[in-house]
């Protein structure tokens, strides 16, 4: 059963991933080049991972014909959006929002590694499927 813990659990190996990546890259490089190391990462650590996975949008009962195209999704249950931009704008976290509530993932992670501190430049957002899991 997955509860919210198991899924901050998983956000969590994800955010320690991330700082690895980050301590042997450090920022600046194209997130193309953190995609990569990170898939790396969760991989060895045993953790399921897709990356650049299509996502249709339903509009009105219609599948459109431009799907979503996710950067990572860790054990189906957390989204992960790669940065390596200079600020994290309102537009990031809104689209990160939209692809949860489009997949029904209860948490996504927006990771920015052109940043001195991962951590501190981390946004952990979660939807109502989120709310509505058990504590533990």
């Amino acid at each position: 059963m997955i509860t919210q813990q198991y899924v901050n659990d998983i956000a969590f190996k994800i955010v320690g991933c991330a700082i690895e990546v980050h301590r042997h890259l450090g920022p600046g490089l194209l997130e193309s080049v953190y995609e990569e190391c990170m898939i790396d990462e969760l991989e060895k650590s045993g953790l399921e991972v897709e990356s650049q996975l299509q996502v249709p949008i339903m509009y009105k009962e219609k599948i459109l014909h431009t799907p979503l195209k996710l950067d990572l999704i860790v054990n189906n249950i957390v989204i992960v959006e790669l940065k390596s931009v200079e600020m994290i704008i309102p537009v990031f976290k809104a689209q990160l929002l939209t692809y949860l509530k489009l997949t029904g993932i209860p948490k996504g992670l927006l990771i920015n590694f052109n940043s001195e501190n991962i951590t501190k430049n981390l946004i952990p957002l979660v939807t109502d499927a989120f709310a509505k899991l058990p504590k533990t």
